[in-house]
């Protein structure tokens, strides 16, 4: 069923809101599932998949350290913790189905999950393990979408696609104006100079240096993640 996917890898980009419910906090099972129901299908197809997911269903490391008492670093690490517990619950709920995994986190912690190496993420993904590469970058200052960016890029992946609760990139925020417009297609470029808010500008530029072109989608529609690993049209594409 490879012949079915358009890509030999991918790194999908979920953001931590998608393991809850709209206005939620923490992680709701029902979520959890939705996402692995979207993960199934693609691993089916023999794609070798990564996942970099965020930590903002528990912490946001920036809006934290608008507080006095907490130091960026430390709000921006504790940010970073949040990204194990997802990365753990989606093991657990993947391997549940049978989809063999791996959580390779930037920050040590060896009782839970393996420490990241670019030989041995790639050596998992080789052998048919979906890969959920935790812990962002290891380093503070740093947003998850640009550790998805910095991960594709080290891993070799052939796209980016990063889930989102809205159908693409638009031209006004969708939730509050319903005549906002979606673009099919952008370039990295426009992205930039418009500042339309699809990733932060270093994981942009980082994509656009790597040449890995992105795919933004609503990971709430069924099926939108297989749709895009096959090349259909979904949601905006942004590449050079």
């Amino acid at each position: 069923m490879a012949d079915e996917s358009k890509y030999k890898r991918i790194l999908v980009k979920l953001s931590g809101e998608a393991m809850c419910g709209p206005g939620s906090f923490g992680i709701e099972a029902n979520a959890v599932a939705q996402i692995v129901q979207e993960i199934i299908p693609v691993h089916k197809m023999g794609v070798q998949t990564a996942l970099v997911v965020g930590g903002g269903n528990f912490i946001r490391g920036r809006n934290l350290a608008s507080d006095p008492h907490i130091q960026r670093t430390s709000a921006d690490y504790m940010g970073m913790l949040a990204t194990v517990i997802n990365a753990l619950a989606l093991q657990d709920a993947l391997e549940k189905y049978g989809v063999p995994t791996r959580v390779l986190s930037a920050i040590t912690m060896t009782a839970v999950c393996e420490p990241f190496i670019r030989r041995r993420a790639m050596r998992h993904l080789e052998k048919g393990r979906v890969v959920i590469l935790a812990g962002g970058t290891g380093s503070p200052f740093f947003s998850t979408d640009t550790c998805a960016s910095l991960r594709a890029s080290e891993i070799n992946a052939e796209v980016l696609l990063k889930a989102t609760k809205v159908d693409g990139v638009f031209d006004s925020d969708p939730v509050t104006n319903p005549s906002a417009k979606r673009y099919e297609k952008l370039t990295y470029q426009q992205v930039l100079a418009q500042r339309l808010g699809v990733m932060d500008l270093t994981a942009i530029s980082m994509c656009m240096e790597s040449r890995i072109p992105i795919v933004v989608f609503k990971v709430a529609k069924p099926g939108n993640l297989a749709a895009a690993v096959r090349g259909q049209t979904v949601g905006t594409t942004v590449s050079e």
